[in-house]
């Protein structure tokens, strides 16, 4: 993270499309909430007491996705474009890693001058949910600024076809990608894709060599975490799934926010409670600092 004096710095800025997310959970009936990985992640960032903001793209006539987050106390910089995102999760099977995705309209791609560099910020999370908001150009100039960068790499990962669908491709200029980037997180099926392995340990160290510090691969059962050539794991321990849109994300969010102050495996361990309380409740996390120190305490007792 930077070493910032400026007392109005931010802790954690989130970039990323604020949408609306339709999802069909497996049996049971589909409704409409606001999501996204920026939203996910910003609701943790707030209600943990950071400073926090967001630089998004969509409709000026259409911000309820934001608005949701402002109401927080988040503050949201939204650059105008033609569209408010709108994605659909299906998940036709009891595992919740299976998921059909389709994002059927999209607020376009950031450039550099979308993102303020006053107040600076510790962190900056790119956030995204497919590959149409970030482009090399666009993350290496955030780097050559200064900034220290995490990124979601579903935001590569994932590819629109000409029906709307995400499908899953692993990127050819993954690691000049990689080399910008201080946190990199991504989940099993992403970690696969881009490594052709699913032992997360050999993922991760995999994504280290390419010069990211530290790297956050989440899975049905928990997290792992590569720091350098330690490797960590903390299980998640929700009781129900009904929350599992925006694990992911969460579980990133926490891990940064809790990062800013604690060593890597308190900061792991905190994450995978916080978002495990978060599963168990649909949409973004809700709870409190103190639910989460309780839950932990619980835990390693």
């Amino acid at each position: 993270m930077k070493n910032i004096t400026d007392p109005h710095a931010v802790d954690v800025r989130f970039v990323g499309h604020l949408c609306y997310d339709e999802i069909f959970p497996y049996g049971a009936d589909s409704y409409l909430q606001c999501g996204s990985a920026a939203l996910c992640g910003a609701a943790v960032a707030v209600r943990l007491g950071l400073r926090t903001d967001v630089v998004t793209r969509m409709n000026p006539d259409d911000t309820k996705p934001a608005d949701a987050l402002m109401e927080l106390g988040a503050k949201v910089h939204i650059v105008p474009a033609e569209h408010t995102t709108l994605a659909q999760v299906i998940h036709r099977s009891e595992n919740m890693d299976e998921r059909e995705l389709l994002v059927l309209k999209d607020a376009g791609p950031f450039v550099p001058e979308d993102v303020p560099e006053s107040p600076p910020a510790r962190i900056t999370h790119l956030a995204g949910i497919s590959d149409h908001e970030f482009t090399l150009p666009f993350v290496q100039a955030l780097a050559a600024r200064g900034e220290c960068l995490s990124m979601d790499m579903q935001a590569l990962v994932r590819v629109l076809d000409n029906k709307r669908r995400v499908c899953f491709s692993s990127p050819e200029n993954v690691e000049a990608f990689v080399a910008c980037l201080h946190y990199v997180k991504l989940d099993i099926v992403e970690a696969e894709k881009i490594t052709g392995t699913r032992d997360l340990t050999q993922a991760a160290r995999q994504f280290v060599s390419w010069g990211a510090k530290e790297v956050l691969i989440t899975e049905q059962a928990g997290a792992t975490l590569a720091v350098g050539e330690q490797v960590l794991q903390a299980p998640f321990t929700n009781k129900n799934q009904s929350g599992r849109t925006g694990r992911g994300d969460t579980t990133m969010s926490a891990y940064l926010c809790r990062r800013l102050t604690h060593e890597p495996a308190e900061a792991l361990q905190f994450a995978a409670t916080l978002v495990s309380l978060k599963m168990e409740t649909p949409g973004p996390f809700t709870g409190t600092l103190q639910q989460i120190e309780q839950r932990m305490a619980h835990e390693t007792n």
